[in-house]
């Protein structure tokens, strides 16, 4: 999963990476796969809760059905909700468009022992800000540098930081927003000023493009996820997780001392209340 990784300095050409996973990797073995991915999270989950000591941000970012939601439910879907959150980042509203663009994101970083998931994140603002003009390039241009330096203040003191780019193709958002429409429990989802921002696909891209090449670091690297196959996204997302929690050597909290004689009061209170 590594080659998944965007490298620090890497200039990006998303052209050069595949939306559509082709390797020998089944579908029914990745789907199994993807299950003891999700029972092995649980657990670090929880350990991660119990330890109180580290914290997990994840950024999920992609373009309109690049699949952020389903994401995190099949990854997430098993965890304890009591550690995990989930920030989403819509449309600033007037309050916070009267403060700087990361005061609205700050209070939504993780605590100790909790994971928090990023669906979109204050990456909107080198991304539909710079797209649609929202701000003049001198503006949104600094704003890689203050990204970096805030997800390094967030490193320095302890986040663990994994961001993750779901990578589809045109056509597979095409045929996406088609079932949409064709199933009656998804129309909800579906938002018709979506086709109109197809027309600015190739300026995402580049938006997308300069995102990866300079806010790729070591504290905060970005994944390129193959994201047409779902099945495959999952399986990317899963495992990085995984492999970055299993890497922290999370300790379970110290035990109550003198455990057998609290064993022993409870076995006499069992014993001794009535049927």
């Amino acid at each position: 999963m590594e080659n998944y990784r965007v490298l620090p300095e890497s200039q990006i050409d998303l052209s050069k990476f595949e939306t559509r996973y082709q390797g020998e990797i089944s579908k029914k073995d990745g789907k199994a796969s993807l299950k003891e991915y999700s029972k092995t999270l649980r657990d670090l989950q929880e350990l991660l809760f119990a330890e109180h000591q580290q914290k997990i941000l994840i950024v999920l970012q992609g373009i309109d059905t690049s699949g952020k939601d389903s994401t995190i439910r099949h990854v997430f879907g098993k965890v304890n909700p009591q550690g995990t959150k989930v920030a989403n980042f819509k449309v600033p509203t007037s309050r916070e468009l009267d403060h700087d663009y990361l005061w609205r994101v700050h209070p939504h970083t993780p605590g100790k022992g909790e994971v928090v998931i990023f669906n979109r994140s204050h990456y909107e603002d080198v991304l539909v800000v710079r797209v649609h003009q929202l701000v003049p390039q001198e503006v949104w241009e600094k704003r890689y540098d203050h990204i970096n330096a805030f997800e390094k203040l967030l490193a320095d003191e302890g986040t663990t930081i994994l961001k993750f780019f779901l990578y589809i193709s045109k056509q597979e958002q095409a045929e996406r927003f088609l079932a949409r429409l064709d199933r009656p429990h998804k129309r909800w989802k579906f938002n018709p000023d979506d086709l109109k921002e197809r027309d600015y696909w190739e300026d995402y891209r580049a938006a997308f493009e300069d995102m990866l090449s300079r806010t790729s670091t070591d504290v905060a690297p970005w994944y390129v996820v193959p994201s047409d196959r779902k099945w495959y996204r999952n399986l990317v997302v899963a495992s990085v997780i995984v492999e970055k929690l299993q890497s922290l050597n999370m300790q379970s909290p110290a035990e109550v001392p003198d455990i057998d004689s609290y064993r022993a009061q409870l076995t006499e209170m069992i014993q001794g209340d009535p049927a």
